[in-house]
C-alpha cells in the first residue's frame, strides 16, 4: 500500500487524512508527496489504517495526534483536557492587554494549560497561577508549561476552594453548554471530557460562581474576563452589572461573536 492509497480511504476529510498518514509515518508534508508512491511497509500501513479507522468513527485529530497549535505554541492533549480553539485565542490577547506589568494572573479551570501557559509564555514579567480540580488535567498542563519553558505555579483547586492571594487579573474559560444541547452529542464533543463542557444545568452556574468569588482574590480595580457561548454574552454581563463590576462589556471573535465578557473591580 502507498500513500496514494492511503489518501484515498472513503469517510475522511483528505487534510485530516494528511495530518493522521503523517503522524502514523513520522513524515513531513514534504515526505508525503515526494514518497507518496513508496510503497510502506506492513507495520507502517497497519499504524497509518488504524488512526484512519479511528477518525473516520469520529475521534478528534487532536487526540489521536496527542497535539494541538494553539496561540502559535504546540501543546500535548489527552482526552483529560478539552481540545483549544481558535477562539479562546481572543481571552489570551485580552489577559496579554490587561495584565499589568509585573502583574500576577490566576487561570480558573485551566485544562491543558494552554491559556496559562501562552500568557505566561508571552509575559515573562508577570507572575501566572492556574488551577484545576482534575489532577490529570493538571500533569497535561505542567507538561506543557515545562514543554514552552513557562513559569507558571499550578494548583489543584474547585475553582476558588484552593486558591489564596489576590490577582490582577482573573480569566477563565469555564463549562457552559446547557446540559440538553445537542451540540454536546456531536463531533469532538462527543470525545471531550463532559464535565469541562457543561455545568450539568443551564450553562451559567459556573460562570456565575466565578463572578461571585472573583472580588476576594482581586486587587483593587483588577479585572475578570471569561470565555462564554455564543448566546451568553448579555446574561454574563448582567451577572457582572448586577454585582455591582465596573466597565462591563464584551468582546468580538473573528467570526464576529461576542465570545468574551469582562470588568473592572472597583478602585476601592
Amino acid at each position: 500500500m502507498t500513500i496514494e492509497e492511503l489518501l484515498r480511504q472513503p469517510g475522511i476529510d483528505p487534510l485530516d487524512a494528511r495530518v493522521l498518514i503523517a503522524h502514523a509515518l513520522g513524515y513531513s508534508r514534504v515526505q508525503l508527496v515526494t514518497r507518496s508512491r513508496d510503497e510502506l511497509s506492513p507495520q507502517q500501513a497497519r499504524a497509518a489504517l488504524a488512526l484512519l479507522e479511528r477518525r473516520r468513527h469520529g475521534e478528534p485529530v487532536a487526540y489521536l495526534t496527542g497535539e494541538r497549535e494553539f496561540y502559535g505554541l504546540a501543546f500535548e492533549l489527552t482526552p483529560d483536557v478539552l481540545i483549544p480553539r481558535p477562539d479562546t485565542e481572543l481571552l489570551v490577547e485580552l489577559a496579554i492587554e490587561k495584565l499589568p506589568t509585573g502583574g500576577k494572573m490566576l487561570d480558573l479551570g485551566t485544562g491543558s494549560g494552554a491559556i496559562a501557559v501562552s500568557v505566561a509564555h508571552a509575559r515573562g514579567d508577570a507572575g501566572v497561577s492556574a488551577a484545576d480540580v482534575s489532577e490529570a488535567a493538571l500533569a497535561v498542563a505542567r507538561r506543557n508549561a515545562a514543554r514552552h519553558a513557562a513559569q507558571v505555579d499550578f494548583l489543584h483547586s474547585d475553582w476558588y476552594a484552593g486558591v489564596s492571594g489576590q490577582f490582577d487579573l482573573i480569566v477563565s474559560n469555564p463549562p457552559y453548554i446547557a446540559e440538553h444541547d445537542p451540540h454536546l452529542s456531536e463531533g469532538d464533543l462527543r470525545f471531550e471530557p463532559r464535565s469541562a463542557l457543561t455545568d450539568g444545568g443551564n450553562g451559567l452556574s459556573d460562570l456565575a460562581a466565578i463572578i461571585a468569588g472573583a472580588p476576594a482574590h482581586l486587587r483593587a480595580g483588577g479585572w475578570l474576563l471569561v470565555e462564554h457561548g455564543y448566546d451568553q454574552a448579555a446574561a454574563v454581563r448582567g451577572l457582572l452589572a448586577q454585582a455591582g463590576w465596573l466597565q462591563v462589556q464584551s468582546w468580538q471573535d473573528l467570526a464576529g461573536i461576542e465570545r468574551v465578557s469582562g470588568a473592572r473591580l472597583a478602585a476601592n
